[in-house]
């Protein structure tokens, strides 16, 4: 693998900044209303209920059968301001181990109030799941089946003191 040339990678930023980035008041609204839920995979429903409701205290709101396939269990989680995080389990198929892939998840960010941050990281530690605090307001780990999960401190909408929206 080579070196990324870093000056024409910035230059090619710049101008797709230029060309597609207009000031906040200059957007138009956008069609959406709100991400309703990101649907990951579960290779267990339970051990994936314990971790997020559990340690993540991201209350279970609903499990019920996924109609895409039988025998496959669809599961919702509140991860605050009207936002699911789902999964699917596909009893049967085998799916493989986690990858990271292009057009695949890298990561899934949650903002949590840094009371909240505090104590998760701390019940992260507890249970010895391995982990990474960056900047102080972010830390990454990854879910029993790899997932790589981010909870972030900051604002919804800020993100390392930069507005992002």
């Amino acid at each position: 693998m080579t070196a990324p040339d870093l000056t024409a990678i910035e230059a090619e930023r710049a101008r797709i900044r230029e060309t597609h980035l207009r000031p906040a008041g200059e957007r138009p609204a956008s069609s959406a209303r709100g991400l309703h839920h990101t649907a990951l995979i579960s290779s267990d429903v339970e051990t994936t209920v314990r971790f997020y409701q559990d340690l993540l205290e991201f209350p279970l709101t609903e499990l019920i059968d996924n109609r895409d396939y039988p025998g496959s269990s669809h599961f919702f989680f509140d991860i605050g301001n009207g936002n699911l995080l789902a999964f699917f389990d596909f009893p049967g198929l085998d799916v493989g181990p986690y990858a990271e892939v292009l057009g695949g998840l890298h990561h899934c960010a949650i903002s949590v109030d840094p009371v909240h941050w505090e104590r998760l990281v701390g019940k992260l530690e507890a249970a010895g799941v391995e982990h990474v605090v960056h900047s102080g307001v972010s830390v990454y780990f990854r879910d029993p089946d790899g997932a790589r999960i981010e909870l972030i401190a900051d604002p919804l909408g800020e993100m390392y003191g930069e507005h992002v929206l």
